[in-house]
C-alpha cells in the first residue's frame, strides 16, 4: 500500500482545474508504474520543495508542478546530479520537451506518449538499482 502524505492531496487541490486533471494524471502514470514493477516496492507522495513528489526506497524523488509563471505548461522535476534527464534525451530524444537535466515540460495540449514516460517513471523510482546500468534499464 502507498502512504499519502495529506498535504500531497491539498497542494493537488491548490492548482487551476486543468492542471490539476493534468497532474492527477500523472500521479496515476506513476502509481501504475510502481504497480507494474514490484521491485518498485511502496511509494510514498509527499511535498517536497513545496511540489508533489513520490518517494520510494531505492529511488530517487520524482516531483511534479504547475507554474504560474509558465501558465500553458507542467512538468515532472528529476534530481538535477542525477543521470535521468541525460538518459531520457539519449534515448527518447525529441519525444519530449527538455529543461536542463532537471525536467521533461509538457505543454498544455500535448499528447503525452505514455509509453516512453513511464519507463521514464521507472528507471526514476529505481535509479539506486539501475543508475549502474547504461541506458538505466530503458
Amino acid at each position: 500500500m502507498h502512504k499519502i502524505n495529506p498535504n500531497f492531496q491539498t497542494k493537488l487541490q491548490s492548482y487551476p482545474p486543468i492542471f490539476r486533471l493534468k497532474l492527477e494524471y500523472l500521479k496515476k502514470l506513476v502509481l501504475e508504474t510502481a504497480e507494474e514493477n514490484k521491485e518498485i516496492g511502496k511509494v510514498e507522495m509527499t511535498l517536497k520543495w513545496g511540489e508533489p513528489s513520490f518517494i520510494t526506497k531505492n529511488g530517487s524523488t520524482l516531483r511534479m508542478d504547475w507554474k504560474e509563471k509558465n501558465p500553458n505548461q507542467y512538468a515532472m522535476y528529476f534530481q538535477c546530479s542525477t543521470s535521468l534527464v541525460r538518459t531520457f534525451k539519449a534515448v527518447f530524444g525529441e519525444k519530449f520537451t527538455y529543461e536542463g537535466n532537471r525536467a521533461i515540460i509538457f505543454q498544455m495540449d500535448e499528447k503525452i506518449p505514455t509509453e516512453e514516460l513511464k519507463e521514464c517513471i521507472k528507471a526514476t523510482l529505481n535509479y539506486h538499482k539501475v543508475k549502474h546500468l547504461p541506458t538505466l534499464g530503458i
